[in-house]
Parts: structure tokens; sequence; C-alpha cells
């Protein structure tokens, strides 16, 4: 009789999953992601912002009964909770599910809605990442829109990841810049979020979302001033990661 081939670890499975997928199109491994045994139940998980609706539409078209986990934090502009509900309708996803931080936990740690000025990552950690990690319980992995380009902490993202031994987040949009976004809202008439025509090119909370002037970095209107560059829902290892290590900076990336 064969031996019992015990079970891949995580880790193992990621970077089986990156170097099988790591010259395919962000169609490609999204679509095949979503099927793929080895990925397992995947969640989209969506802010609404400014080029959500890139990723939003490329689950519409392959799967659009993909969970879609967007998160309320109850501090975002008006005009994201419009768009939400306007471009989930258009692009006919069928099952949006809003998640929110427990008003009990809100109360208790926030009760004038002051802490984003006071305790910014506390205040990420009770809005986002608590009611999130709650949400994607029962999921084997999440799909995100991170690209490279947007930040230092993300130049050297990898098509999977593996989110501290928990679970696999999968980013089909690693490679694209910022011209191949434009295109492909411009090639399949895609409704902007109201805000970018408004110099917003990065959009979260309002307390902490500023417009950005001409010449500047698209994010740096998230948390001005302040020394933070990522909510705190991406993690590595376990933790939020400000930048890419060396020897994690891969030697070779896929076109």
């Amino acid at each position: 009789m064969p031996l019992d081939v015990p079970p891949r670890s995580l880790d193992q499975r990621v970077a089986s999953l990156n170097d099988r997928y790591r010259h395919h199109s962000a169609t490609a491994v999204l679509e095949r992601a979503l099927f793929d045994a080895e990925v397992g139940n995947l969640a989209l998980v969506s802010s609404f912002g400014a080029e959500s609706v890139v990723l939003l539409h490329l689950v519409s078209v392959i799967a659009p009964g993909t969970p879609v986990l967007f998160i309320d934090t109850q501090m975002l502009f008006a005009e994201t909770l419009d768009y939400q509900r306007d471009l989930a309708g258009k692009l006919n996803l069928t099952d949006i599910r809003t998640i929110r931080a427990d008003q009990r936990d809100i109360a208790r740690a926030d009760p004038d809605g002051t802490l984003n000025q006071l305790n910014p990552d506390a205040c990420c950690n009770l809005r986002k990442t608590a009611p999130l990690e709650h949400a994607l319980m029962g999921f084997d992995g999440w799909i995100t829109g991170r690209k490279r380009f947007q930040a230092g902490s993300r130049a050297a993202l990898e098509f999977f990841e593996n989110e501290g031994g928990r679970r696999i987040k999968v980013n089909p949009l690693a490679h694209w810049g910022r011209n191949d976004l434009e295109d492909y809202i411009a090639n399949n008439r895609l409704p902007r979020h109201p805000l970018v025509a408004k110099g917003y090119p990065s959009i979260g909370c309002k307390p902490c979302t500023s417009p950005v002037k001409e010449g500047e970095d698209p994010r740096a209107g998230r948390w001005r001033g302040m020394e933070k560059q990522e909510c705190g829902i991406h993690f590595v290892n376990g933790r939020m990661v400000r930048g890419p290590s060396p020897q994690d900076t891969p030697k070779e990336t896929a076109a």
C-alpha cells in the first residue's frame, strides 16, 4: 500500500501556487484561484474605493456569486456608500456582505468618534481589522486589490501570500500599473468613484483621507502627516509590514 502523503503546509501551497501561476495574467490568476481546490473557498474584500471597480468587474464576469465583503467603518464618505450600492447593482454582484464593528465595541473604545485622531492604528483595528477577521472565518482565503506600485510595503507583492498561517491572500492585480487600471476602466466603460474627479486617487475613511495635489504620490492623502501606510488589514507572517525586507524581495518578477 502507498504511504500516506502528509498534507502540505500553507507555505508550501503558497509557493506552489506562485510558481504555477507566475507568468499568468491577472484574469487567469483570478479565474483559476476561484476554482483551484488548493486555494479553497475565497471571498473578495473590497473598499469600493478609487480603483476597486476593476477587480469587482473581473469577479462579476468570472463568478458573480463570489462573496464580496464590504467593510463599512461608519466613517466612510457618503459618496462611497452611494457608489457601493450603485456598483453592486450595475455589476450584478449577488452576494455583497456589509461588515461593521460591533456597536458595543465602538461604544467602549471610541464613544465620541475621536479615536482616529488619538490612535489611528487602534481605530483601524477596531473598525476594520477585527470585523474583517471575524467575517473571514470559514473562508480559506481572500482576494485583494493590492498592487506593487501603491506603496513601499507592497513593492515585493506576489500573487499569493500566506497570511500569518491562517489563510491564503490572493492579489491578482499585483503586477498591474496605473495605466493598466485606467485602460481597463476606460475600455470597459466602468463608472468611477465620484471623489476621483475631486482629487482623491486613494479613498479611505473621511477623517483620514484628504485630496492629493498634482505631483504627489496617489496615496499621499491617506493618513497625511502620520507614520502610517496601511489600514492594518494586510499582514505578512501575522504582522503588518511597513516595507519589504531584502530576503523577501524576489529576484525576478512576472511581467
